[in-house]
Formats: C-alpha cells, structure tokens, sequence
C-alpha cells in the first residue's frame, strides 16, 4: 500500500484555501489544514473521511509557523506539497499614503509569511526520505499588472514571484519543484466587492466578472498532482472576460 501523500495548506479555512483544501483531498491527498482561526478549519476538515487535520497557526508569526511544521513533521513524518495560500490586504490608499503599519501587515502575511513556510517545507523536504515534494504559491494577477491604489498587495505579490523562481532554482538539486498560481477574481469573500464595482485605471468604477473559486481549488491539485519531475511555473486562472489582458 502506497504511502499518504500530506499536502498542507495556508489560509485553508475559507476561499481559495477551502477549495483548495478539498481539491487535494479529492485528489487523494491527507490535508493539513492551517489558518488563525480554528472553527472554519476544524468544519473543512470534519468532512474529509479522517484525511484531513486542522492545526491553528499564524504565518506571520515565526514562533508559530516552527510549531506548525514540527507538527506536521511529528505527526505525518513527511511533507509532499505546501500551498502558500495566506493572504491579505490593506484599505486602498494612494502610495505615499500607506501608513507604516498596513505596509508591514501586509508584508508579514503576504510575503515574510509564504518565506517562513518555504524555509520550513524545504528543510523538512531535503530530509525526509524519498526526499522531495512540491511548494505552490499563490501570487495573483495583480504580480504581472496593478490595481489602482494596492501598493502594499501589488509590492508583494510582485516578490513572490520571484521568490518562486528562486525555490524552484534551489530546488532543483533536492527534488524540490515550486511553481506559483496567479488567480484573477474566484469568487469568495475577498471579491465581494467586485459585484458592486470597483476602481480602474481610468478612474470609472466597474463590476467586474467572478468565477467558482472550486475551478481554482481544483488547478492547485492539477499541479499538486504532477510528478516531482514535472512543473508548472506558472498558471493564470481568471475569469474569461476579466479586465486583465490590456488592463490599463
């Protein structure tokens, strides 16, 4: 009998992470699933047959995110693929006018956050034995082209794409694939807004089309799924007629 493949993710009690998290499950995966709030994980995985797990954590707490992958290392010996899901925003201002402290917020979950998972992830993966495993993380299409007034989410966004490319180079000699999934508009509470309008670049404020964030859950177990020698750098998902391509 074949080993459980563990796949852990971020940010995976509502959303993308939720979607996501029951992808992987579907795919056959055992689903660790961490958030900062322990109800909604706990009700995600109560539903995944015994293969899913919830463990509290906060990525923007480096204390807490070393708790989490000792956890994980304890209890399943091994990890084969890290979402890096978590994520967040600040209220949209003009950029000399970020305060300080929304600035570092965003900065600590969006990006230090996704840098102290990958740091744990590939110790955790260079040791374990085959060694290995995949790290996926969630950009956006705001890494390739900006909303107005988004600064601090548009700044980061922008270095986890690089930072993708610098796993999946160091990576290469442990077995290690990195790729990344820029999504555009999945439906979840995030985008609510984009129902009633949002700000453009011309200055108009526009509705703007969503789509089943499931379609996305579903792209991230794509890539989970590949074999190790095989990646996915990047994938766009977005709605079809979104206002990315000529954005602007």
């Amino acid at each position: 009998m074949n080993a459980p493949r563990i796949a852990l993710v971020t940010g995976a009690g509502t959303g993308i992470g939720k979607a996501a998290a029951i992808a992987l499950h579907e795919a056959g995966f055992t689903v660790v699933l961490t958030g900062r709030r322990a109800e909604p994980l706990e009700a995600v995985a109560a539903a995944m047959d015994g293969r899913g797990h919830a463990i509290t954590a906060d990525v923007a707490d480096p204390a807490s995110v070393a708790a989490l992958f000792a956890a994980v290392q304890q209890r399943f010996g091994r990890l084969d693929v890290l979402f890096n899901n978590a994520g967040g925003w600040s209220p949209a201002t003009p950029i000399e006018d970020i305060p300080l402290a929304d600035w570092q917020h965003v900065v600590n979950v969006n990006l230090t956050g996704v840098f102290l998972c990958i740091q744990h992830a590939m110790r955790l993966m260079k040791a374990q034995d085959p060694k290995g495993g995949r790290i996926i993380n969630n950009g956006s299409i705001s890494a390739h082209a900006p909303r107005p007034l988004t600064g601090s989410y548009t700044a980061t966004k922008h270095a986890v794409t690089g930072l993708t490319k610098q796993v999946a180079l160091e990576g290469r000699a442990h077995n290690i694939a990195c790729g990344q999934i820029d999504i555009g508009n999945a439906e979840t509470d995030m985008t609510a807004k984009m129902k009633t309008g949002v700000l453009q670049p011309n200055g108009q404020i526009m509705v703007e089309p969503t789509f089943d964030a499931g379609h996305a859950g579903r792209a991230v177990a794509h890539m989970a799924s590949l074999p190790l020698d095989a990646n996915i750098l990047t994938m766009t998902i977005m709605a079809s007629s979104a206002p990315f391509v000529g954005r602007g």
